[in-house]
């Protein structure tokens, strides 16, 4: 048995659905394929993103899938001094808690009604190709292998994307640009409700400690650490039972379940299309190296590869150098930020505790308008230029 269709996707996040959503809707004939057999499960997030950016990528707020709603994000130091700022200036990652689980479906509900159609339960074991040119894929369906031709493969299968590398893009991480993370849900705790909470400092390595609220007893809360760091299997679990057990806000918190995973903090990809192939989401590395987010640039990605490709079809074009339209305009949208925080972590990883309490003090007494890493460097700057020294070519 043989498919074929215009566009076949694989991996049924957010890059993959927002992708399958704008190309369908442009006329194109989309398949996306998921390896699980229920999209958005098991989870494997913080389940935290801003309001601003979700219309902008035709999806509206949708309740049914909000869990929390905060004011904002607080920045605690390792001494414990806080710095809060409003959920409109916090970044991509803070204003509203979802079930990601829900929200996952409700993008590929969209995808399904623009014209997409979804594949569970699927699995890809190889790319078809011809004379070098990505024409399809293999797959394998509970026993069952065939092929789906197609004019253009999506790699939008996360992290541990098979698809780019298969298609002879470099896709490779250094154990410093990756973070493992993991998480509790508790209940019968007591989190601030207003904030969704960073913890800095040596008590995750190379990373941070957040408490997500999704309730007034109940939150999110995790622990990410480089993978560079971690000397036991099992560090990152260690890691937050130490950090639970020494606040006394969980000490009769309840296990609701645990995730654990990994998420890229690396550059982003120099290239993300070849013939007859593209990449989007975590599996082009689009990912906040500070936060490890990437919900808000694989969507905005998503859309973009969407509409390129329904050109695409109409022009029955899917060389390396037509989608070049594709490369350039997710690059004009997000690459200079993704590569600024990316430098920007290479420091971060380096500070003491002492530097991380004398920048959050600064931050809480001065202020900062918005959350970048320029305007944070820049407050800093003109209370203690000793402190950005190391910081200066992002300045």
């Amino acid at each position: 048995m043989t498919l074929e269709y215009d566009v076949v996707i694989v991996g049924a996040g957010p890059a993959g659905s927002i992708t399958a959503k704008f190309a369908a809707e442009n006329g194109a004939s989309v398949l996306m394929i998921e390896k699980r057999q229920e999209i958005g499960s098991p989870v494997r997030c913080g389940e935290g993103i801003a309001r601003y950016w979700i219309e902008s990528v035709g999806i509206p707020l949708d309740k049914k899938w909000i869990a929390y709603e905060v004011e904002g994000a607080k920045i605690v130091s390792p001494n414990g001094t806080e710095f809060c700022i409003d959920e409109r200036h916090a970044g991509e990652e803070v204003g509203t808690v979802i079930e990601r689980d829900l929200f996952d479906k409700a993008l590929a509900r969209h995808a399904a009604k623009a014209g997409a159609e979804i594949m569970l339960k699927s699995t890809v074991v190889g790319l078809l190709k011809d004379n070098g040119k990505v024409t399809g894929v293999r797959v394998d369906q509970m026993g069952k292998r065939f092929d789906v031709k197609a004019g253009c493969v999506v790699g939008a299968d996360g992290f541990e994307s098979q698809v780019g590398r298969w298609g002879g893009i470099d896709t490779t991480l250094k154990a410093k640009d990756i973070t493992t993370c993991f998480q509790y849900r508790m209940t019968d705790i007591n989190p601030d409700p207003n904030y969704c909470e960073f913890i800095l400092g040596t008590e995750a390595p190379g990373g941070y400690v957040w408490v997500f609220p999704k309730g007034k007893d109940t939150a999110n809360v995790g622990l990410g650490m480089q993978l560079s760091k971690v000397r036991e299997k099992g560090d990152p679990k260690k890691y937050l039972d130490m950090y639970i057990e020494s606040d006394e806000r969980f000490k009769n918190g309840k296990i609701l379940d645990m995730v654990c995973g990994a998420v890229s903090i690396s550059a982003p990809l120099d290239q993300t299309v070849t013939d007859g192939l593209i990449l989007v989401g975590d599996a082009a590395r689009m990912i906040d190296a500070i936060t490890g987010g990437g919900i808000a640039n694989a969507c905005r990605a998503g859309k973009v590869a969407g509409e390129v490709l329904a050109k695409c079809v109409k022009e029955k074009d899917f060389s390396a150098e037509r989608l070049q339209e594709y490369e350039k305009g997710w690059r004009a949208q997000i690459e200079e930020r993704l590569y600024r925080d990316w430098m920007a972590k290479e420091k971060l990883v380096t500070l003491s505790n002492e530097t991380f309490d004398k920048i959050i003090a600064t931050l809480a007494e001065v202020g900062v308008e918005k959350l970048n890493v320029y305007n944070i460097l820049k407050v800093i700057e003109a209370k203690h230029p000793e402190l950005v020294e190391e910081f200066a070519d992002l300045l």
